[in-house]
């Protein structure tokens, strides 16, 4: 792109910067006519005196038709010099990327600050992977993120040291983060030797020392998400110590996330301790401002159920006038969601809300993969016990459900079956820009 060209780009509606320029111009240009009113307009009348005196001068040197041009393309030089330098450290500190120029930077910054408030409610890797699509339309994100996991480095640390499981918050703080790539990976690093620190990933030990020092996680949280600038915000779910149960279909009683995950026969009920925790209020919050809210994607019941467990949070989302969406699975998860469709989660959903009395839905409106038809990577899936989850929207749409079908796996062969965070987000942009015309 010229030169020329980037300096109009400077011209364009919503940069927040023309505005701060002129303003900063014209308070400057009162200070000095305050200045020289309380000076009974002396200084205004030794400026005259000393540009008459320094034309004069010069005038005297070079004739009037040569010093005009020549001073005035000093001025001018000046002007662009100082400018280009101010902007280029300027540029250093937001956009340090040789590659992103300073006004793509701020217009980028501007579309995001007048994105959408968006309320992302789950856990696990579902939920990362949607903030991190999601950070492309909007910088108004609040992540509410379950905090029941008893497994892995989170379950080690939540018994031995008591704090509430860092694991999703840690990954959702990754996802938000525009900090410089390597220190999201130094959160995100995981030991891989070490007595006692095999296993652990550094940003779990971060929030739990932070945890211990702040007093709470929230604090901790609030503090590393200045580290890694985080864009939006992340919240627990609550601050209670949680802990899940599920009841089966077989009459066995489980409890802890990490066992649910593994039950033989069909959940038919899920449960925590102590019973109905307390939501924080910036949850809260963010639901009554929200103008889009989401639940998944992630494992139905220990990513995205626990979270209905809060009833605050469910009567803050009963309330809200925003569109709500659910975010389905591509797979089903052997173990916790066998042989369910997208109807199938639909009804868990609604069996959660009706354990807690409330016979209203939720979510109304769902958005499902389109047919993955025929692959090997979906045979390897198969011979571990996981099914595409299938949905047939007639039904649903008879069933008062606004039924949305994306290719939410991206368009790249992967090695997996997930979702993709582009391609997801995307969806979910189209669903919102559509509520918003209706």
């Amino acid at each position: 792109m010229s030169r020329s060209r980037r300096a109009v780009r400077w011209l364009q509606p919503g940069l927040v910067v023309k505005r701060w320029v002129l303003t900063s111009g014209l308070g400057l240009l009162l200070a000095l006519l305050g200045a020289a009113v309380w000076a009974d307009l002396q200084p205004i009348y030794w400026m005259l005196s000393t540009i008459k005196w320094l034309l004069q001068q010069v005038t005297q040197v070079l004739p009037r038709g040569v010093t005009g041009p020549l001073v005035l393309v000093a001025g001018a030089a000046l002007v662009l010099w100082g400018q280009s330098r101010s902007f280029g450290s300027i540029q250093q500190a937001l956009a340090p990327d040789k590659g992103t120029l300073l006004v793509d930077a701020l217009a980028a910054q501007g579309r995001l600050n007048r994105g959408p408030n968006i309320v992302a409610i789950g856990g696990g890797t579902g939920l990362s992977t949607l903030l991190s699509g999601l950070k492309r339309y909007s910088s108004n994100i609040t992540a509410i993120v379950t905090v029941a996991d008893d497994g892995g480095s989170s379950g080690v640390l939540r018994r031995e040291l008591g704090v509430q499981p860092p694991g999703d918050i840690r990954n959702c703080l990754a996802a938000l983060s525009r900090e410089e790539p390597l220190l999201t990976r130094l959160f995100q690093y995981r030991f891989r030797a070490g007595s006692g620190l095999e296993g652990h990933s550094f940003g779990n030990l971060f929030l739990s020392a932070l945890t211990a020092i702040t007093g709470s996680l929230e604090s901790a949280i609030t503090a590393s998400s200045r580290v890694l600038a985080v864009q939006g915000q992340v919240v627990p779910a609550t601050n209670a110590d949680v802990r899940l149960w599920a009841e089966l279909e077989n009459g066995e009683r489980l409890e802890g996330e990490s066992k649910i995950g593994k039950a033989t026969s069909p959940i038919v009920r899920l449960g925590c301790t102590p019973e109905r925790p307390a939501a924080l209020p910036r949850a809260l919050e963010a639901i009554a401002n929200a103008d889009l809210i989401l639940l998944g994607p992630g494992s139905l019941y220990t990513s995205l159920l626990p979270n209905l467990l809060v009833p605050e949070l469910v009567t803050a989302i009963r309330r809200s006038k925003a569109p709500r969406l659910y975010i389905c699975n591509l797979m089903t998860q052997p173990g916790e969601t066998d042989g369910l469709d997208v109807a199938g989660h639909l009804r868990a959903i609604e069996a959660q809300l009706a354990s807690l009395g409330i016979d209203q839905r939720l979510f109304t409106a769902v958005l499902a993969q389109e047919d993955l038809g025929r692959s090997p990577l979906l045979n390897v899936y198969r011979q571990h016990g996981a099914e595409p989850v299938t949905c047939d929207a007639r039904h649903l749409r008879k069933q008062g459900y606004q039924v949305m079908q994306a290719p939410m796996q991206g368009a790249r062969p992967t090695a997996t079956l997930r979702h993709d965070p582009r391609s997801v987000a995307l969806a979910v942009m189209r669903f919102y820009k559509q509520n918003l015309r209706d």
